[in-house]
């Protein structure tokens, strides 16, 4: 099995991939994830736990869990924060507010575009975003690897080796 990642640093880049559905601005880093086998039996991969770890200069070292396309979309349509609740004068329905119409339209953009399939298939390939929180300083993913720890040869169950990819050569294009 083969790991290859790369991130979109570059918000125009990004932009050219996301449109109105930009995580950049919002401080989110895309990353897109291809998983290739040359395998005769089907892998599992835990896309729950992978993470991205970071390893800055001063040593410290934090591992951040990717967000999923709601959070992302949140995060994009209120780069603020959300919103207070609004109070209403008459208790009529619960109708959706704007601002969720505009996180689930960004969702929806999202969606396609994220990794999303847990099997590998034999001699396949699965590939779509992840993202993840850098807090608006993707400067951050020079210092990072992609951290793919749990894969499976099914139906045998074992294990391979975790998987490691450093984005250091992400040069923001």
């Amino acid at each position: 099995m083969s790991v290859s990642a790369d991130a979109y640093t570059n918000a125009e880049r990004a932009k050219e991939k996301f449109g109105k559905a930009n995580p950049v601005p919002a401080g989110i880093l895309p990353v897109e994830v291809t998983l290739e086998s040359e395998a005769d039996q089907p892998i599992r991969i835990e896309v729950s736990t992978i993470q991205l770890e970071l390893r800055p200069h001063d040593g410290a070292r934090q591992d951040i869990d990717w967000l999923t396309v709601a959070e992302v979309a949140d995060a994009i349509a209120h780069p603020g924060g959300p919103a207070p609740p609004k109070a209403r004068r008459f208790p009529i329905g619960i109708p959706i507010g704007g601002d969720e119409k505009k996180v689930e339209k960004l969702a929806d953009i999202l969606q396609p575009l994220s990794l999303d399939a847990d099997i590998l298939p034999p001699m396949g390939k699965i590939h779509g975003f992840l993202f993840f929180n850098l807090g608006h300083n993707m400067n951050l993913a020079e210092a990072a690897s992609l951290y793919v720890p749990n894969a499976t040869v099914i139906p045998s169950n074992k294990a391979l080796m975790f998987f490691e990819v450093s984005l250091g050569s992400a040069s923001g294009h």
